[in-house]
């Protein structure tokens, strides 16, 4: 029998699963196989998705299930979309009543699919939108929208917005995840568009897809020029190519070629862009400003001058592009509450269960069980910004997971470490005072991560603890709060990077004059996740320490680096096939 809920079209013999093994031919009818089985169930905002042009700063519902119609190299929500199984005792059922009861009782505008792709679980999400409408919420999701006609038509009654993700625009990318060509994606887009949705589209932004991009553009435009493009700055996860990955500097510097064709692109993954704002079409004053919110998100700021003319530009009248007013206080989440940070969270549990030597996804996945039965995540945000509570979640994690052995051992190599630096402190005359940014320069990093202790463990003052903060993972700051900061030593942050060069530029344009810029010690990490999401932060912060005090500490990296990979990973240490996974060692290693 043929499955028709995507445009793979699997046929499915009798008792049997298709491509995604989430249905079943169960007497000659597709079945779900775990129907109304939720994994999160969390409130938003709606930047979160991302949406941009619907209800601004609004709360809604996210749900996700697990599992997922495609297969991509790269993929961001991996640990949900192919390493936690359906089956798993961290999914919840629930009816869609209850769902919708929880939306109501949080105050949320509506429900939004995201994180997995709403074909995954297609007939759950379909009665939970069904039941949403009835209730009169708002219901959205984001998804690659490889809807075969059937299913588009059985949701669209239901379906108010839409974040529709390309993976890009030749038929050779889509056979790579699992379809046969862009065709179905790109027909939907343009029913979705003209049954009244609110449409808008992400796509992924790569080193060697810039023509793809530009004509994606072109083909949007012809449908409507009002429809946002957000561009989703590549970051290399799992087994893709750390090739692939395009700078923040030369994203920004393409956007306006694709600007040409729409008035309104955004860029994502990039901390510091103001390719997040939305400018006026008519006098390109500011309309709306958001702010990098982790990966794939953004966060509305407060905009008094929005609401006194709502609809309108307050600097000349033109009608604004987004119709829905924002409320006067933006809902913000917290720690790894809803979004992509969730699954941040989950890689890092599985990237300390990877240093102690857990091959198996099965093992993970009984201690991700454990700690989200337990409702232990806001614990793990909170243990995962200090070393000291770090050690304390490798052992846990080793005795949940029957490691405990590999877990001291880890823990001895760490605390001897942080031993042999504090041992140095009383020779430290004076501690230099140290910016940590993400991304471009104005970006500062929450004073309470990581990072910065481990800037204060490395014997260096940081001077983000002195900022009020209240993003995720920080927030951007003006030149001039950055320069009354007036840091000796800057640290890039080792997940989302610019290159020295790009950052030094950047500094020079914005006026930015400060010690650390003229005496040129503006650092970044040999190799990416030095500083946070995986135990391999040790080997950053004896770099930190090296750079910070080079008369008192002298660790040699090389060395330190291949023994870390050696002990811990069994395999060498080669900074080529290494890229911004928190949990997998090298782009090549994989389950047994």
């Amino acid at each position: 029998m043929k499955c028709t809920i995507c445009e793979r079209f699997c046929k499915i013999p009798e008792g049997r699963s298709g491509a995604c093994g989430l249905y079943l031919n169960q007497g000659n009818e597709i079945v779900e196989r775990y129907p109304n089985r939720y994994l999160i169930t969390t409130p938003i905002s709606i930047e979160t998705m991302p949406i941009l042009h619907y209800y601004p700063g609004s709360k809604f519902l996210q749900v996700s299930t697990v599992g997922c119609n495609f297969s991509c190299s790269g993929c961001i929500s991996t640990v949900i979309a192919k390493e936690m199984e359906a089956d798993s005792q961290a999914l919840r059922y629930l009816e869609p009543k209850e769902v919708v009861a929880m939306a109501k009782k949080q105050e949320c505008l509506g429900i939004t699919f995201l994180i997995n792709d709403p074909l995954a679980s297609f007939i759950t999400f379909r009665s939970l939108a069904q039941a949403a409408k009835k209730a009169g919420l708002l219901v959205g999701c984001s998804s690659n929208t490889y809807f075969s006609e059937e299913s588009l038509v059985g949701i669209i009654p239901y379906l108010d917005f839409i974040n529709i993700g390309m993976k890009g625009l030749s038929d050779e990318t889509y056979r790579r995840c699992g379809g046969n060509s862009v065709a179905p994606v790109l027909r939907n887009l343009k029913t979705l568009y003209d049954s009244g949705v609110h449409v808008e589209v992400s796509c992924i932004l790569e080193h060697d897809n810039k023509a793809e991009v530009l004509q994606l553009a072109h083909i949007i435009a012809d449908i409507s020029s009002d429809i946002p493009l957000q561009l989703m700055r590549f970051i290399p996860f799992e087994d893709a190519d750390p090739e692939r990955e395009i700078s923040i500097q030369e994203a920004e510097d393409f956007l306006p070629e694709v600007k040409q064709y729409l008035p309104y692109v955004y860029l994502f993954n990039s901390p510091g862009t103001s390719y997040l704002n939305t400018p006026c079409p008519q006098c390109d004053s500011i309309l709306y400003r958001r702010d990098f919110y982790g990966p794939m998100g953004a966060k509305l700021k407060n905009l008094p001058e929005i609401h006194e003319v709502a609809g309108f530009c307050p600097h000349c009248g033109q009608v604004s592009p987004i119709g829905n007013g924002a409320p006067a206080d933006p809902y913000q989440e917290g720690g790894f509450q809803g979004g992509y940070p969730f699954t941040r969270a989950l890689e890092m549990i599985q990237a300390i269960l990877i240093a102690l030597g857990v091959e198996e996804k099965e093992e993970v996945a009984k201690v991700w069980e454990e700690v989200l039965k337990e409702q232990r995540l806001q614990e793990l945000h909170h243990q995962v910004q200090n070393p000291r509570s770090y050690l304390a979640l490798v052992r846990r994690y080793g005795q949940m997971a029957g490691r405990s052995l590999q877990a001291e051992a880890l823990v001895g190599y760490m605390e001897e470490k942080i031993a042999l630096m504090e041992a140095g402190y009383p020779r430290i005359e004076r501690r230099p005072r140290v910016y940590y940014c993400m991304g471009k320069p104005l970006f500062a990093i929450k004073g309470e991560r990581l990072e910065n202790q481990l800037v204060e463990t490395a014997g260096g003052h940081s001077v983000n603890k002195e900022l009020a903060i209240d993003g995720r993972p920080g927030e951007t700051l003006t030149p001039t709060e950055l320069m009354v900061l007036n840091p000796e030593v800057v640290f890039i942050s080792a997940f989302i990077s610019t290159p020295v060069e790009s950052f030094y530029q950047s500094c020079k344009e914005n006026g930015i004059d400060v010690p650390a810029i003229r005496n040129r010690k503006v650092y970044l990490h040999p190799s990416p996740s030095w500083d946070f999401g995986n135990p391999r932060w040790i080997l950053g912060l004896m770099n930190m320490a090296n750079l910070l005090h080079p008369d008192i500490y002298h660790f040699d990296m090389e060395e330190e680096s291949q023994y870390f990979y050696h002990e811990f990973y069994q395999t060498n240490y080669d900074p080529l096939v290494i890229n911004r996974s928190f949990s997998k060692p090298t782009r090549y290693w994989s389950w047994k």
